[in-house]
């Protein structure tokens, strides 16, 4: 990979290579572990292996998977039932499901995060609440259920800060973004982000937050102290989801309505040239997921039941992978050491 993302990003300007290519044959050379899909139209999670490009089992889930939450540990895979209220725990090695978490009376869970200390929160849009789980206690392995109201319509993505102080919610029916004290379960103040805010995240350093705004086709960028707006973007078309890459250099949104991925430097707050990936709105490209090293990223296509790969470094798609019926959330299980 080249000195900084930032100069992949400007080789790819002056030698046009922002045009897709998929590729067949062998994997990429260190590509390891499990991708993870959850297939929405069919109630099942896809377990694909990373260095074959083969899928190794699908196994049942709860209603409408959406969005993985991988533990810290990587053993466990949380994913929720959009459908219905509840989260289904998945052993990583056995791919087998070993644990259902009943959220009632928060209902239908979408955004997700595992944090270190062990609990998991979910956005439950069903109720526009943010819902807590406590890590199993004692011998009955008890889970406490804890939730915190939006106050706001169609809580659906969010946002835990790096010190786990803060939650961001996407409310796409409301327009704003809620950010709420965690520590003291309560809500801030909502931020205005358009029309239709959808996807959501935060720099790896929690400074700033990305907001998506779906229906305006704009990024919105926040300073995370101040809670003001310091850039609005023009995206490509339907913007549904952002991504920051781990070194914190560059954004990327997922352009469904182009079937692109559109990219920007953090540092100047500016388009760069975007990413061709199926050119294509039919591909329903949705969910975006970078690899851990920043060097891939990974793009669900709802419409076509596969994950586009996607090498940063030449802006080219390596290959796709299989997924079910409307494969969409994607979480990555690094592989043992």
């Amino acid at each position: 990979m080249r000195n900084t993302l930032i100069g992949i990003i400007a080789a790819l300007v002056l030698t046009a290579c922002t045009a897709s290519a998929e590729g067949s044959g062998p994997a990429p050379s260190g590509k390891s572990g499990l991708l993870l899909v959850g297939n929405k139209g069919e109630d099942t999670l896809s377990f694909v292996d990373l260095e074959t490009g083969e899928e190794l089992s699908r196994e049942p889930t709860g209603s409408q998977p959406h969005e993985i939450a991988i533990s810290p540990d990587g053993r466990l895979a949380a994913v929720v039932s959009y459908g219905g209220e509840s989260i289904d725990l998945f052993d990583t090695a056995a791919r087998k499901k070993v644990e259902t978490i009943m959220l009632s009376p928060n209902k239908r869970p979408h955004g997700i995060a595992w944090l270190n200390d062990g609990r998991i929160v979910a956005t439950t849009e069903g109720s526009d609440t943010i819902t807590v789980v406590s890590p199993p206690d004692g011998e009955s392995r008890t889970r406490t259920i804890t939730s915190v109201s939006t106050g706001q319509k169609g809580s659906h993505m969010l946002a835990v800060s790096p010190s786990r102080d803060r939650v961001y919610v996407s409310n796409m029916q409301s327009g704003t973004v809620s950010v709420i004290d965690f520590l003291k379960k309560r809500k801030i103040r909502d931020l205005a982000a358009g029309r239709e805010p959808e996807g959501l995240a935060l720099t790896p350093n929690g400074k700033r937050l990305l907001v998506a705004d779906r229906q305006e086709d704009v990024l919105y960028i926040f300073d995370t102290e101040s809670l003001t707006e310091i850039a609005a973007l023009d995206t490509g078309k339907f913007p549904i989801r952002v991504a920051v890459s781990p070194d914190g250099r560059i954004a990327v949104t997922s352009n469904l309505g182009d079937g692109a991925l559109g990219v920007y430097d953090l540092e100047k707050l500016e388009p760069l040239p975007a990413i061709e990936v199926s050119g294509d709105a039919r591909a329903a490209q949705v969910t975006i997921l970078f690899s851990d090293d920043g060097k891939t990223i990974y793009a669900a296509e709802t419409g076509t039941n596969r994950i586009a790969e996607i090498d940063i470094e030449t802006g080219m798609v390596v290959r796709r992978l299989p997924a079910g019926t409307k494969g969409d959330g994607l979480g990555i299980v690094p592989a043992a050491p």
